[in-house]
């Protein structure tokens, strides 16, 4: 069922608690998303024990989860705009339901294999199914705020994880720890099924675009995947877009995988101490996020917000990288970067939303989002080379480099976008 339009200069209460309807729907089932990739790393150590695999076949289930996640995103949009958003987010949600069940069941490697296929299947197309519908269902006023709950929701995801499968496993056992895995997210599942008809439609004061650009151009969904290919692959934009991401993964995935041995390295810290620091930046990243979506409202030329907030964040891991400051300050400096490199979050979604030809949504954000992916699996190894090479405090300066890089780029990406429009004007 296709939902009707809205009047894009109605604001009444019933579309405030319909946008924010929406927003807590997406909100979970993004959650669910971030929960699911952290769901085989959790059950390392107990897989290890029940079957003796060592932890490059561990890892290489992660790997072929992120693998198969990164073709299916970069190709997830098209589909997406062609059928639209609530089916394929249905799909996602019930590969992560039959990839718990696989893992629960699982009696050797071949099955965990599978497993981390169908689930990396499952995880590939939420990028491009949020996005769209939060650009299509989501009023104006409230975008912002949906691209900042949109983040937040991914970090709690993280969050949860490991304290849920923790849990589970001390009073059952890991089997049970992913059919629980799998109970959370069919229970997701069945509230975007209930509310399936709140997802599907769209608004098209939301869904329209920039005015100069939606009055002049065909919506690229009615066209054949090879003609929308041929029309993005020549915007200069998206390509700048696709390596904003890529860069500013490459320097998440550096502070996510070394911040710890980093801290021990340069500055003494114990392990537990560090791993409270990794912490205090993810719920900082995610306090910035909430920040961010403000910010949103409160200027139009959000790249600057996002150049702004990564230069920062970039600064303060080269101080931290320093070795400079005191030691009670070091973890008070980890969540600050982590809080600036939140508030650029939200800025950062309405940026893409800009780069978006109409009718192409899930494929751009697919294509883009796809950079993340490319960057979360170079960065671990390019930076765990520096750390072998003796470089302790090199994936700190290559965090910022990352993050200083994607600030450049989203200025490049916005000019872009700017000469595009008047040049279609």
């Amino acid at each position: 069922m296709t939902a009707a339009a809205f009047d894009p200069l109605d604001d009444s209460p019933a579309v405030k608690r319909r946008d924010w309807t929406i927003i807590s729907l997406i909100g979970a089932a993004h959650s669910c998303s971030h929960f699911f990739q952290l769901v085989l790393p959790t059950l390392y150590l107990s897989l290890a024990a029940e079957f003796g695999y060592d932890f490059v076949a561990l890892g290489l289930l992660a790997s072929a989860f992120f693998l198969v996640s990164c073709l299916g995103q970069a190709s997830s949009g098209f589909i997406v705009d062609r059928v639209g958003p609530a089916p394929v987010l249905r799909f996602g949600l019930a590969c992560f339901v039959v990839s718990g069940v696989l893992i629960g069941l699982s009696g050797g490697y071949a099955m965990l294999m599978l497993a981390a296929v169908v689930g990396g299947a499952g995880n590939s197309v939420f990028h491009p199914v949020d996005y769209s519908i939060i650009n299509h269902r989501i009023s104006p006023p409230r975008l912002g705020h949906a691209f900042s709950a949109h983040g937040l929701t991914g970090n709690l995801g993280w969050a949860l994880t490991p304290i849920f499968m923790a849990a589970i496993i001390h009073v059952a056992n890991w089997r049970i720890a992913a059919f629980a895995a799998a109970g959370l997210v069919a229970f997701v599942l069945a509230l975007v099924w209930l509310g399936r008809d709140l997802l599907a439609g769209k608004n098209e004061a939301s869904a329209a675009g920039p005015a100069t650009e939606s009055a002049v151009q065909p919506s690229l969904a009615r066209q054949t995947v090879a003609q929308t290919l041929a029309t993005l692959l020549v915007q200069p934009a998206l390509w700048g877009a696709f390596l904003f991401f890529a860069f500013t993964s490459m320097s998440l995935s550096a502070v996510q995988n070394y911040t710890i041995p980093m801290l021990g390295h340069v500055y003494g810290i114990d392990k537990v101490l560090a791993g409270t620091a990794l912490s205090a930046y993810m719920v900082a990243a995610a306090v910035g996020m909430l920040a961010g979506g403000f910010l949103v409202g409160a200027t139009p030329n959000t790249e600057r917000t996002v150049a702004v907030s990564l230069v920062l964040a970039g600064v303060l891991l080269v101080v931290l990288a320093s070795g400079s400051i005191a030691t009670s300050f070091a973890v008070a400096l980890v969540a600050l970067a982590g809080f600036c490199s939140g508030v650029a979050t939200p800025s950062r979604d309405m940026l893409i939303r800009r780069v978006t030809p109409k009718g192409a949504t899930g494929t751009v954000y697919g294509l883009v989002y796809s950079g993340m992916d490319v960057g979360s699996s170079l960065a671990p190894v390019g930076f765990g080379v520096l750390l072998d090479a003796g470089y302790s405090r090199g994936p700190w300066v290559g965090a910022a480099i990352g993050f200083i890089i994607a600030a450049a780029l989203a200025m490049w990406v916005a000019r872009a976008v700017g000469a595009r429009a008047m040049a279609t004007a």
